[in-house]
């Protein structure tokens, strides 16, 4: 596949800005310059991700994880560098130049941006089919009105679609548009084993109604099917009320939430998710007003969803079907929210009551009166472990209640721990001192089921002394040491002044250039010599690697202005000089060694010779000002 031109990559990065980028996955708030949330990669509580707008870089301090906008998109989104590249190009309407041309043909995109825009034709094609003035588009309307009691305008909101019994436009249609064969057999919607004739490969949607599946940024990336009267016999997954498409590169069930997209511009503290079991419940909930519903993909919740809910709000209300399978799905759920740091609630549900019809029937008004029913998360979990009508014996007590521990064990902060055992001590009518001192005994003999032996102890290497950086908004951490050419660096970068004369004291053989700062230092300096230093916009320009937007990131977002920049100019000089000469007299030391074993004198001499400069230039390393003096 031709490569995206290095001018039109600095182009793109010049027309967004990394706010718009990051504030789509992460809650920003104004820190001084910069803006601060909670990271997208890590569980936690205290704000440790910044982002600095006027910079183009973010940092998280609690992850490590930092870079450029391209960075985060390939981060957050698990894209390759092309990959992220083309996202945010379409993202914000910029045309990518290519090395072959300034357009791009078919076959020359990627896999995953052809699965996007194929599943773009299939919604609009399905829609098509739902708004046609057929009697299969009359049928199907009057299914959605009069069956499932929905709006037609609701219909068009979330793009409500109908797959035709025995049609094969669909893929005539993607044949048409130039879609690649890889693309149409990864993207679940047809049975592509023949290949990819319209004519002769299967089609997985047949007679079904089509609800649309979007990811968290509104890109549709798979579809859920409903069975109808229609659906046909000979359909291979005819009995299933619900057929999901398959899993793809871009769609993967246990990290997208249904209507998470419109739901997450919805959330505040005030109005949390409100958690509900299918689609079409979220639908429901929507069309009632509560803007703030989603929905698994299934019944299964993984820690990757909540962890996606928790960018947006902590707090949850949780309202499964009232059925078996409902009841066990929220209780699965329970140690993972714990774990993740969701404050979830649950709203217990008999198996005669169903979502979908509570708030058809009652509207918005229905929550309300729901939320009268909510328990908080222990005493949930004790009553899912009380058989109803039955009075429980110290045995049946003693196991339901290790039970709970293993849900309690999960959360991440001692005193809530004590906190929920107290609620479980009063759920089932144990002593509050006792349960505490059972689950202590509990918590023990799970660290030691869990301690992993100890690795043998590791030699300690030897690190060259240098300057500790630290931020003062970082959580605390081990000292670190840098190398010179990192103190260099964050010297040049954050002192332009400094920068131009230092540019003009350094040989660049003195520079380690197998280090990422070593690298990155040579092209700063050569910037400044050639007066086309221009700050953070220069480094955007020319940094391509997941290691030099770290290191450029780190620097900016965690050195710190130093007291008296020109003495620490001159002892990193000093430091860089030294270094540099004692690894060259090393290798002189040995040559002429060598050199004397042949009896070559002349060269050896030659060699002395430069080694009485370098130990000159290493008791008289340059310094600022020594240029004008």
């Amino acid at each position: 596949m031709p490569a995206i031109k290095p001018s039109s990559i600095r182009d793109l990065k010049d027309r967004i800005n990394i706010y718009d980028v990051v504030s789509r996955e992460v809650t920003l708030k104004k820190a001084g310059a910069d803006y601060k949330g909670l990271s997208p990669f890590n569980n936690e509580k205290t704000p440790s991700f910044y982002v600095s707008p006027d910079k183009g870089f973010y940092k998280c301090f609690s992850s490590g994880n930092s870079g450029d906008a391209i960075a985060f998109v390939m981060e957050t989104e698990r894209l390759t560098f092309t990959e992220a590249v083309e996202a945010l190009a379409k993202r914000f309407n910029f045309e990518l130049e290519y090395e072959q041309g300034n357009s791009r043909a078919r076959e020359e995109r990627s896999l995953r941006q052809e699965l996007f825009e194929i599943h773009e034709l299939a919604t609009d094609f399905f829609r098509e089919q739902f708004l046609a003035a057929d009697k299969a588009g009359e049928w199907i309307r009057k299914y959605w009105v009069d069956g499932r009691k929905f709006s037609l305008d609701i219909a068009e909101e979330f793009k409500i679609g109908f797959a035709p019994i025995n049609s094969v436009a669909l893929g005539e249609r993607a044949v048409k548009k130039g879609f690649s064969k890889e693309a149409m057999e990864a993207c679940g919607l047809f049975y592509a084993k023949r290949g990819i004739d319209p004519h002769r490969m299967g089609y997985r949607f047949r007679g079904r109604l089509m609800i649309p599946i979007r990811d968290h940024q509104g890109r549709v990336t798979a579809f859920t099917a409903r069975q109808l009267e229609v659906t046909p016999k000979d359909d291979p997954s005819h009995e299933a009320k619900y057929i999901n498409s398959p899993e793809t590169p871009i769609f993967h069930k246990g990290n997208l939430l249904f209507n998470l997209d419109r739901a997450r511009m919805e959330v505040k503290p005030e109005t949390p998710f409100v958690m509900v079991e299918g689609q079409l419940d979220a639908i429901r909930c929507w069309s009632v007003g509560i803007t703030t519903s989603v929905a698994p993909q299934g019944t299964g919740i993984t820690e990757s969803q909540l962890r996606l809910l928790k960018r947006y709000e902590s707090r949850l209300v949780v309202l499964l079907d009232g059925d078996s399978a409902g009841q066990k799905a929220a209780l699965r759920m329970l140690p993972l929210a714990l774990a993740q740091g969701v404050e979830a609630a649950f709203i217990p549900l008999t198996d005669k009551e169903d979502p979908d019809d509570i708030f058809r029937e009652g509207g918005r008004e229905a929550l309300d009166q729901l939320l009268k029913r909510e328990l908080q998360p222990i005493p949930f979990a004790c009553r899912a472990h009380m058989p109803p009508g039955e009075r429980l014996t110290p045995q049946s007590k003693a196991k339901a209640i290790r039970e709970v521990f293993s849900i309690i064990e999960q959360s991440d902060s001692e005193a809530t721990k004590i906190e929920f055992v107290k609620q479980a001590a009063e759920a089932f009518e144990l002593d509050e001192d006792a349960t505490i001192s059972d689950f202590q005994r509990f918590s023990g003999q799970q660290v030691r089921q869990q301690r992993p032996t100890p690795p043998p102890p590791l030699a300690q290497s030897a690190t060259p002394q240098s300057q500790q950086i630290a931020s003062p908004s970082e959580p605390k951490r081990a000292n670190r040491v840098y190398s010179v050419e990192h103190d260099l660096l964050a010297l040049c970068m954050l002192e332009s002044d400094l920068g131009n004369q230092v540019a003009h004291l350094v040989d660049p053989d003195w520079i380690d250039a197998t280090l990422p700062a070593g690298k990155l230092l040579n092209f700063v300096l050569n910037e400044f010599l050639h007066d086309m230093w221009n700050g953070p916009d220069s480094l955007n320009e020319h940094l391509e690697s997941a290691e030099e937007r770290t290191l450029a990131s780190s620097i900016y977002f965690e050195a710190k202005q130093q007291e008296n920049p020109e003495r620490f100019a001159n002892e990193a000089l000093k430091r860089l000089v030294v270094k540099f000469v004692d690894r060259k007299s090393k290798e002189i030391k040995l040559e002429i060694g060598r050199k004397q074993a042949t009896n070559d004198d002349p060269a050896a001499s030659a060699l002395l010779g430069e080694l009485f400069a370098l130990n000159q230039l290493k008791h008289k390393p340059p310094q600022l000002g020594s240029l004008f003096s």
